[in-house]
C-alpha cells in the first residue's frame, strides 16, 4: 500500500475507533510495526491524530464516532465478501418462526436479505433492515421507535430502549466494532451502546457478526463480556488468540 493510502487508512481508523494500537494497525494494513511508527510520527507532526505509547488516539477535540468518519454507505462497500460470508453462515442458524432481533450495521443487513421469504419476525432499530424488508409479506417486520440518526440509518434513545424492553426473542444478531483480546465486545458509539446491551437482554440466544478485521478490534465503550455471546461467527484469518478467548468463556466460534 502506498504512503498516502497508508496514510487515508490509519487516520480513518484511529478517527472511528478511538485508541488504536500499533500491533492492531500493522495487522490491519498488512505492514509491519516499525512502518507504522514511522506513519505516526508524520500523522502526528501535522496535527492529524496524537502519537501515544504504544499506538495512537483522534486530535484533541475530535469526537470518537464512526458517523463523523464513516457514514453508512461508505461502510457498505467495505469487506463486502467477508461480510457476506458472515450474513450467509448466520441465516442458516435461523428457523422458521423465529423472533429474530437485527442490530444496525452492514453485516446485519446483509442477513436481512437472506431472511426474504422466510416465515419469521424480525425487530430492528436499523432502517437498512427496513429497506429491504418492508415489502416482503412473508417476514413480520417490527420496527422499534426512536430519534433519527441519520448518518448510520438507525434509530435510537429512550424510546427505543423502552420498545426493547417490551421484546422477548429467539436470537438477537448484534454486531459491534470490534473484539478485544479478551473476548469483550467494544463498540465506538455512545448511542448505540444501550440497544445493544438490552437486545442482549431481551433475546434467548446472542449471536455476533463480525468480520476478521475486527478479531481483534478496537473501540472505547464496553458491550458486553464474551460469556454474554452465545455464538460468534467470522471469517477464517481472524486472530487465533483473540478466538480462543471467546471459546473458553464458553462461547461457541463458526468461521466460514
Amino acid at each position: 500500500m502506498l504512503q498516502p493510502l497508508r496514510h487515508a487508512e490509519i487516520t480513518r481508523r484511529v478517527r472511528s475507533s478511538g485508541a488504536t494500537s500499533v500491533r492492531d494497525l500493522a495487522r490491519q494494513l498488512g505492514v509491519s510495526p516499525s512502518t507504522i511508527r514511522r506513519d505516526l510520527e508524520v500523522l502526528d507532526r501535522d496535527g492529524t491524530l496524537r502519537r501515544v505509547r504504544g499506538g495512537a488516539l483522534p486530535p484533541s477535540g475530535i469526537t470518537v464516532d464512526a458517523d463523523t468518519v464513516r457514514p453508512f454507505a461508505e461502510v457498505v462497500a467495505t469487506d463486502e465478501h467477508d461480510k457476506e460470508a458472515v450474513a450467509a453462515r448466520a441465516a442458516e442458524l435461523v428457523r422458521d418462526g423465529d423472533v429474530v432481533l437485527l442490530d444496525i450495521g452492514t453485516t446485519t443487513m446483509r442477513l436481512a436479505r437472506r431472511l426474504r421469504g422466510r416465515r419469521v419476525t424480525v425487530v430492528t432499530s436499523s432502517l437498512a433492515v427496513l429497506d429491504v424488508l418492508r415489502a416482503d409479506s412473508e417476514v413480520e417486520l417490527l420496527l422499534l421507535g426512536g430519534m433519527l440518526r441519520r448518518p448510520y440509518h438507525s434509530l435510537v434513545g429512550v424510546l427505543t430502549e423502552a420498545a426493547l424492553g417490551q421484546v422477548v426473542a429467539d436470537r438477537a444478531f448484534l454486531g459491534a466494532s470490534g473484539v478485544r483480546p479478551d473476548g469483550q465486545l467494544v463498540d465506538t458509539t455512545l448511542a448505540e451502546v444501550p440497544l445493544k446491551r438490552a437486545m442482549i437482554t431481551a433475546a434467548r440466544q446472542v449471536v455476533l457478526l463480525a468480520d476478521r478485521h475486527k478479531f481483534p478490534g478496537t473501540g472505547a465503550l464496553r458491550v458486553c463480556g464474551p460469556e454474554d455471546v452465545d455464538t460468534f461467527v467470522t471469517n477464517k484469518g481472524a486472530d487465533p488468540a483473540t478466538l480462543r478467548a471467546c471459546a473458553a468463556a464458553g462461547a461457541e466460534v463458526l468461521l466460514v
